[in-house]
């Protein structure tokens, strides 16, 4: 079955006027892991229980991208939902998940560019989330910097959620596309660092593991490098679909 991201990517194809056309979607790719038929991971697909949910917010045209790692969030994570942005309509679904009793959507942004009163920098401990039977979703906004800050200023229904702004000391590590701002994450990383924040620390782990594998995939595709299948996330994945 497809995950949310696959879905948005095929009803964003089928409403194209002309083929998407971009480095690595061409024919010959695997329509699991969209890397060259060589280069697959998708017998390293991590299985895992995961109580938080993600919520996507995407650019027009980033379930398209090869390189998007939206992707691999749904992967991991199997309550991703996602959902095409636009100024001037929205997705009824998007506002009822929001809305829907089940979820406490936080979402992720930095600090600066929300009124202090919205801000949170930590999550309630995992007991309190249960106890008031409300687990948590995060709402990442997946684009380029400029489309992700149009998102936040333009999207009236995210309006009353509260800010979860990520503090973390490392650098992104991404490797597949450039940014000229070192400290922003790709939606992968922001991903996992909401997982832990959440108290699922396994989770965050197994993500970072899939990005590293699917980063390695693809650039040895991409630039006919050789692959080290034995590095630590590939044997870390393999391990993992050994034990489920």
């Amino acid at each position: 079955m497809k995950h949310a991201v696959a879905r948005l990517r095929a009803t964003r194809l089928a409403a194209s006027a002309k083929p998407f056309v971009a480095r690595g979607s061409g024919p010959g790719r695997c329509p699991g892991c969209r890397l060259a038929a060589s280069h697959c991971v998708c017998a390293l697909r991590p299985s895992l229980p995961v109580n938080a949910g993600v919520c996507l917010i995407m650019g027009d045209i980033e379930a398209l991208k090869p390189s998007n790692t939206g992707w691999l969030v749904a992967d991991v994570v199997p309550d991703t939902f996602a959902f095409g942005w636009a100024r001037t309509a929205v997705d009824p679904a998007l506002p009822a998940l929001l809305a829907d009793p089940q979820w406490q959507p936080w979402l992720v942004f930095p600090a600066e560019y929300a009124e202090a009163r919205r801000v949170v920098t930590q999550l309630p401990a995992p007991e309190a989330s249960a106890a008031c039977g409300r687990r948590p979703l995060f709402v990442v906004l997946d684009g380029t910097w400029s489309e992700a800050r149009k998102m936040f200023r333009k999207s009236p229904y995210l309006d009353a959620l509260p800010v979860l702004s990520l503090h973390l000391a490392e650098a992104s590590s991404y490797r597949l596309r450039r940014s000229v701002h070192g400290h922003h994450l790709c939606t992968a990383e922001v991903a996992a660092a909401c997982l832990a924040l959440a108290g699922e620390g396994a989770a965050a782990e197994v993500l970072g593991d899939w990005l590293d594998v699917f980063s390695a995939h693809y650039l040895s595709a991409k630039r006919s490098v050789p692959l080290d299948r034995d590095s630590p996330a590939h044997q870390r994945l393999q391990d993992l679909s050994v034990s489920g």
